[in-house]
């Protein structure tokens, strides 16, 4: 004869949730055993749960990330945050970030939803481009949003819109000509040459960019190689710059400070940046935390590609808002 209902008291449930949970039975053999039916097993196993009597603990290498990123979103205002592993004993802060936007991109290829890819440049994403594996997308064009320099040949604007088109197998259209113009030409008249003209107008209609960020240290390649001569760093400093984006330099509230060479730069304007439907940011290190935040700030991201390393001194920050300067 089947068990009374008041029988199910709390002996009764403990003992149905360990043949379920230790014992690993199923609800079936549980209910042969203790000549119940397999509802009441059922119902035990959800009133145990209820009562606090099985808690579910998941351990696993994953959860700190997954943690995270959930926490980057919500303090960031992101749609998505990745955040890889990083090698804390040869920390750099290309490498996992590169291989972690590789799987982004691949993923988000897989869905078809691109047919313009816009591209910045630099050493994370020529990381990203020799992470990926050979993939077709004859439909999709790499656009680059960035002029370049005349040193770092493979992570200029050149070898990063060639690179992801060549391993995407898909077109690309370069943007040939340097960041920043002379004093003295005339931005509007240059920018009306046909060529120019046409790769502009790619702008609009953008389905994704990739962007990255840095911040006014010899660390960033531009500051190095691409600043105007009459520009240094000690005076972007000293205007309140904290990094750039697109060879644009802003506060710590994602306003630019730059205004002297904003009107010389030849590339994708940050307003426009802010219109496109999906904006990835791939970045890591301790000096770009504020430029990063920065970034966030102005809406120049809804997807964060990050490391650990990263990611951890960025949530530091919401207790401490001094944490992360340089």
């Amino acid at each position: 004869m089947a068990r009374e209902a008041n029988e199910e008291n709390d002996a009764f449930v403990t003992e149905i949730c360990w043949h379920y949970y230790v014992n690993e039975m199923t609800q079936a053999e549980i209910a042969r055993l203790m000549n119940v039916t397999r509802l009441r097993v059922n119902q035990a196993i959800q009133r145990a749960k209820s009562l606090g009597f099985v808690k579910i603990h998941i351990e696993s290498p994953f959860l700190p990330r997954i943690e995270m990123q959930e926490d980057l979103k919500a303090f960031l205002g992101l749609k998505r945050a990745i955040v890889g592993p990083a090698n804390d004993a040869a920390y750099d802060y290309h490498r996992s970030v590169g291989a972690a936007l590789a799987a982004l991109l691949t993923e988000r290829l897989a869905s078809g939803d691109w047919r313009s890819l816009g591209v910045s440049w630099g050493l994370t994403l020529d990381s990203a481009i020799r992470k990926l594996s050979r993939q077709s997308h004859p439909g999709l064009e790499v656009v680059s949003i960035l002029g370049g320099t005349a040193k770092g040949s493979t992570l200029n604007s050149f070898g990063i819109a060639s690179g992801f088109a060549n391993v995407l197998g898909a077109r690309y259209s370069v943007l040939t000509a340097p960041i920043y113009l002379s004093e003295g030409i005339d931005r509007e008249l240059f920018l009306s040459q046909y060529a120019l003209k046409e790769h502009f107008d790619k702008f609009a209609s953008l389905d994704a960019v990739l962007l990255t960020c840095s911040n006014v240290s010899e660390k960033s390649f531009l500051v190095e190689h691409g600043l105007p001569q009459e520009l240094t760093p000690n005076a972007l400093i000293e205007a309140g710059a904290i990094g750039d984006v697109l060879g644009q330099f802003l506060d710590r509230d994602g306003h630019s400070v730059s205004g002297e060479i904003d009107s010389r730069k030849v590339g994708m304007p940050l307003n426009e940046v802010i219109q496109v439907p999906e904006k990835i940011m791939a970045a890591a290190g301790p000096h770009k935390v504020d430029i990063i935040k920065a970034a966030c700030r102005r809406g120049l991201v809804d997807t964060l590609v990050t490391d650990d390393t990263t990611a951890k001194l960025i949530l530091d920050t919401k207790a401490d808002p001094s944490a992360g300067s340089e």
